[in-house]
């Protein structure tokens, strides 16, 4: 007669413990064989796949370094045809909607010249004013990303030899200067942008001792990619903790072509001036031989002197792309 311990071993607890202990075990393998290189002077951590998979490891942090796809993504925008699906809210310090958009909009690109057209929209509140125009600097920003506000002419979406330049722009306009740099060029110092500017240059060695650098592979909806992700340290110190702005950073690239699939970052910092702590999410697609955005996702939340605070979800969703 078989004893009541040996018809425990016979039953399922042991195989969940065995199945458990296998996972460890493998996890564990996983974590001591992960590497770490050194790349312009800064040490970067290579998860097991990736050391299995023999990456260019210098090569890959120069592309990240030097990466403008990304922004020509939205410059392509410039240069098509495309359907938006558009979701705006405002919120006041309860989270309650205070106001905001819905609509549907469609960018038109014909003889070098491209406009939009309205149709359909919906708002609540006071989203816009008495003369149609934006109450809100986020919902202002969106259209500037997303909008013509009237037939433009004369763009293109070459990137090489364009750069940002707050010079001889109003103050409105030098802000969203800066705010686009900051979106477009994450890890690039920012001039004219007080006690931040030269926090968010990444790939500076005083900045970038601040942080991990982290490559891994991982699927992105179903398709394999590079993932390589910023982080502060967490040994930083109280003084170099108030040096961050940027949270986190990941880009997932394709294997193939180092191309971005995505992007997500959080960003937060205050001020005596200003204060903000925001989230952006960003997925491509691919049409015909250009990459382009196909989701932005934004939850922020931002003050500055002498105006009222912003709290913001917005998201984009782009599809039907002619040329």
């Amino acid at each position: 007669m078989m004893s009541r311990g040996l018809l425990k071993m016979n039953g399922t607890r042991p195989c969940l413990f065995f199945i458990i202990f296998f996972l460890l075990y493998l996890n564990s393998g996983f974590a001591q064989n992960d590497s770490t290189v050194k790349s312009g002077g800064k040490v970067i951590t290579l998860r097991e796949v990736v050391v299995r998979n023999n990456l260019n490891v210098a090569a890959f942090i120069e592309r990240v370094k030097e990466d403008t796809s990304f922004y020509k993504a939205f410059r392509n925008l410039r240069v098509l045809g495309y359907t938006s699906l558009n979701d705006v809210q405002l919120f006041d310090k309860k989270g309650k909607t205070k106001a905001s958009l819905s609509s549907r909009t469609r960018q038109y690109r014909q003889n070098g010249c491209r406009w939009n057209e309205t149709i359909d929209e919906k708002t609540t509140g006071d989203f816009y004013n008495n003369k149609h125009e934006y109450n809100y600097y986020t919902a202002e920003l969106y259209a500037t990303l997303f909008f013509a506000p009237d037939t433009i002419c004369g763009e293109t979406n070459i990137v090489k030899g364009t750069a940002f330049s707050t010079k001889g722009k109003s103050r409105m306009e030098k802000h969203k200067e800066q705010l686009k740099m900051l979106f477009f060029n994450p890890g690039k110092r920012i001039p004219g942008l007080p006690f931040m500017g030269n926090k968010v240059a990444l790939f500076d060695e005083d900045v970038s001792n601040l942080y991990d650098f982290v490559i891994d592979m991982e699927l992105f909806k179903g398709e394999m990619c590079y993932v390589f992700r910023m982080i502060p340290r967490v040994d930083l110190s109280s003084g170099e903790k108030s040096s961050i702005v940027i949270n986190e950073m990941i880009t997932w690239f394709r294997i193939d072509n180092w191309q971005i699939v995505a992007r997500n970052y959080d960003l937060s910092y205050k001020t005596g001036i200003y204060d903000f702590d925001v989230h952006m999410e960003v997925e491509m697609t691919q049409f015909e031989n250009l990459v382009v955005p196909k989701l932005l996702r934004y939850n922020g939340d931002w003050d500055v002197m002498f105006k009222k605070r912003e709290r913001a979800v917005f998201t984009a969703t782009l599809f039907d792309y002619t040329n």
